[in-house]
């Protein structure tokens, strides 16, 4: 079956759970956007994935995964309800996530316990951003110790959201609307 170039990011190993937000109402939307059971990514992506997964491993932590390949379909209902340039992307021009070469990621434990960050995922605030200095240090040193492990991986941080990173590699792909039913051959 022809899945575009995505690769379901279970088969990579260890160290990655998967947790798509989207595919429940545990999102800044509050609703479920797709019917996903596996994150996507297009290999390059996914290489760079388990490479980050293994430095998180390093310090006893795993990636969790809250967002990958999301189909074009689910974007323009995010626009719909959301229209925030910056934050969410017109569905015309697209996201990396619609390509595959984007994911939303956070961190656990050892005990599977997400890790404090300065924000929730999907806060569309200054305490999203990088560059963001107030808050607990321990919730700073956790996206900064992200950062370190998708950044070393090859990934590059989207500096307004703590938890988006973009595969250079893959970013210049095409737009995709495939349902996860056929990606996942349902």
């Amino acid at each position: 079956m022809d899945r575009c170039g995505l690769v379901d990011v279970a088969t990579l190993g260890a160290g990655i759970i998967v947790d798509l937000r989207y595919a429940t109402s545990d999102n800044f939307l509050g609703t479920r956007l797709y019917d996903g059971r596996s994150a996507w990514l297009l290999a390059p992506a996914a290489a760079k994935l388990a490479v980050a997964a293994a430095h998180a491993a390093t310090d006893g932590r795993s990636i969790v995964v809250l967002d990958a390949y999301r189909p074009l379909s689910a974007q323009a209902l995010m626009w719909a309800a959301r229209p925030e340039p910056g934050f969410v992307a017109p569905p015309e021009r697209g996201s990396n996530h619609n390509r595959g070469a984007a994911v939303d990621v956070t961190l656990v434990d050892t005990d599977g316990r997400e890790l404090p960050m300065p924000s929730a995922f999907d806060e569309f605030s200054e305490r999203a951003s990088h560059a963001y200095s107030g808050g607990p240090p321990d919730a700073l040193a956790n996206r900064d110790a992200l950062r370190s492990y998708m950044e070393r991986a090859g990934f590059v941080a989207y500096e307004a959201e703590w938890w988006h990173y973009n595969d250079p590699e893959s970013k210049s792909g095409p737009l995709l609307d495939v349902p996860f039913a056929e990606l996942e051959g349902r």
